[in-house]
């Protein structure tokens, strides 16, 4: 481990310690305590149904926070995780006097402040999360990812003084609502970058929601990126993935929890001995396989020369084991992939971290 990774255990306990007394502080049914301990969805499991355009009756559109709510705590969902764009104090209100009806948590996801003209409505927002009784929000820094956006390592420099004063913009209003925000490693950060950021920042408001597949993409093995991680953990999004070779470097795809090669236990065990509370949110993308470019010269012009040839060998060795055929959806009719969204979120929820 590098030296940006080593955290004093002083340091961990501290984050770990304001994360629990933000959590007691702020949930205010026992139920809601007990629904952490039930797996919460993304809203991005629904991508297909989400405010869909097909008249369905039996899979009819999830068009706001509500219906979410309400469809996830009908198929035992412990809570939700979904954008907080738009939302009004009544609607905010509303949604928390739900939740707390059905013993669910609500997390949010929020956009960054990119510079001092937008804080008024980060705030804004942040306000209103607190109205709806969420004491997490999670959030990215890029969006799109790193390999697709970014076409030098200057460029990913630039990008990471972005992230970094977009961060430094926003802690303040944490630390005024006492709200906390957990960075996603979104296929922008490699983890050593991410905890880089983070001891930047020292600020017990900001930590990470960790993605358990996403960072495959860039060359991590996924118990090597929850290790890192894990220490700042305040949310989790949940999946399994499956593997396969492509000629320009592999493909991955979400599958049903349990169905695919992550070693979901040892990941999740790892969050909670961090962060005993911490949430299960399963995103269960239903989609068509990405490709991830590692044998092309245009994925690697954002590194820099930072990874190591040993990290593609072991993860093209690790994707040589567990290849499998990968399922596409893209060609189904739309009712057909409705159907099969709901059967991949509702068969994962079965599915417990120990």
């Amino acid at each position: 481990m590098t030296a940006s990774t080593n955290l004093s255990t002083d340091r961990r306990s501290f984050i770990r310690l304001a994360a629990l007394g933000a959590l007691a502080t702020q949930l205010p049914l026992l139920s809601a305590l007990a629904a952490t301990n039930r797996t919460g969805v993304v809203v991005h499991s629904y991508a297909a149904r989400w405010q869909s355009k097909t008249a369905d009756e039996q899979f009819p559109p999830i068009t706001d926070a509500l219906g979410l709510l309400r469809h996830c705590h009908s198929i035992g969902a412990g809570g939700i995780q979904t954008a907080i764009r738009g939302w009004t104090n009544a609607f905010a209100r509303q949604l928390r006097e739900e939740s707390e009806q059905v013993g669910m948590y609500v997390e949010g996801s929020v956009a960054l402040p990119k510079d001092a003209s937008v804080l008024g409505l980060f705030d804004q927002e942040v306000q209103i999360a607190k109205e709806a009784g969420i004491n997490v929000l999670r959030c990215v820094s890029l969006g799109p990812r790193r390999y697709e956006s970014l076409h030098s390592y200057q460029e990913f420099l630039d990008f990471q003084e972005r992230g970094l004063k977009a961060l430094q913009l926003a802690v303040p209003i944490l630390e005024k609502h006492r709200m906390r925000l957990a960075v996603e490693n979104h296929k922008d950060w490699r983890s050593e970058e991410l905890l880089a950021i983070l001891h930047r920042l020292e600020s017990e408001w900001v930590g990470v929601t960790l993605d358990f597949g996403n960072s495959i993409a860039l060359m991590e093995e996924p118990l090597y990126t929850a290790k890192l991680l894990a220490p700042y953990v305040f949310s989790t999004h949940i999946k399994d993935m499956a593997v396969d070779l492509h000629s320009n470097g592999f493909s991955m795809s979400e599958v049903p929890l349990g169905k695919g090669i992550l070693d979901l236990q040892k990941i999740g065990q790892l969050c909670r001995r961090y962060n005993p509370q911490v949430t299960f949110n399963l995103e269960m993308i239903t989609r068509d396989p990405l490709v991830i470019p590692c044998l092309t010269d245009g994925y690697w012009a954002t590194f820099g020369d930072r990874v190591p040839a040993s990290r593609l060998a072991g993860i093209l060795a690790m994707v040589t084991q567990h290849r499998n055929p990968l399922p596409k959806v893209s060609h189904l009719p739309a009712r057909e992939l409705l159907a099969l969204e709901e059967k991949n979120v509702v068969s994962s929820l079965a599915y417990r971290i120990r």
